[in-house]
């Protein structure tokens, strides 16, 4: 029945906006009454592996991010827009961006502007949708990254700035976020008392190297490269200028 529930959510899964729909929904057709969908996430976030942290929300932010979205209560997208300002996992050192708290003072829509879209109802090729402490940026494709994989997440992976496909659905990256080997997956990135570090950034604030982390020197041993605190919007603009 899980994975019944998990393929029905996957249908809710994108954003309206992505697709083209330019005329925008009120919010009181976005905010599904009965759905259970947050109660369900609520669950798997019980159940959860790894380190889950809720970020309370802000009603007028998270109705103004819900309607900038475009994402009904009923996807678990829309559910953790609605109830929670972003999600922190492992010590923060993956965000997943709700609807902005003071500790990752950005809601989904606000990160996206300027990157995935520039004004509210255009049509975008891609979402960003969660990012780490090492400036990966976790994206749902609409067609920038190829036209064969809409609706899964890819990976901007900052040791070789590339977007790499995940093969997850945005349910499927909220599953592998709770239970997934994160330590498997970013072998080699984590140094040695990275949890403090982690957790001592704001949800807008991640680690810049140096050596680089796609230079062949930056990837010998990161506890040797020099870090340094930056914003996260720093490192966007350092990784993508480097393309």
């Amino acid at each position: 029945m899980k994975y019944l529930h998990r393929l029905i959510l996957c249908i809710y899964l994108v954003p309206m906006t992505i697709y083209g729909q330019i005329k925008m929904k009120p919010l009181n057709e976005l905010v599904v009454k009965d759905s259970s969908t947050w109660n369900m996430v609520k669950q798997w976030i019980k159940d959860a592996k790894n380190p889950v942290e809720v970020l309370p929300k802000n009603k007028m932010r998270a109705d103004s991010a819900l309607y900038l979205t475009q994402v009904t209560t009923r996807s678990p997208m829309g559910a953790i827009i609605y109830e929670t300002g972003g999600l922190l996992i492992d010590s923060g050192w993956i965000r997943i961006l709700g609807s902005g708290n003071r500790r990752l003072d950005r809601s989904l829509m606000d990160w996206n502007k300027g990157k995935s879209f520039n004004n509210v109802g255009e049509p975008t090729k891609f979402l960003l949708i969660a990012d780490d402490v090492l400036g990966g940026f976790f994206a749902i494709n609409a067609g920038a990254f190829d036209t064969t994989n809409i609706g899964k997440v890819f990976y901007f992976s900052p040791d070789n700035l590339k977007w790499e496909n995940t093969q997850l659905t945005y349910t499927d990256f909220l599953f592998f976020c709770f239970t997934g080997d994160l330590n498997k997956y970013y072998q080699g990135f984590k140094w040695n008392n990275w949890q403090k570090d982690a957790s001592s950034l704001n949800g807008n604030e991640g680690m810049a190297f140096l050596p680089f982390l796609w230079s062949k020197e930056g990837q010998k041993d990161i506890n040797k490269n020099k870090r340094e605190k930056v914003l996260i919007q720093t490192l966007w603009d350092l990784y993508f200028k480097q393309k």
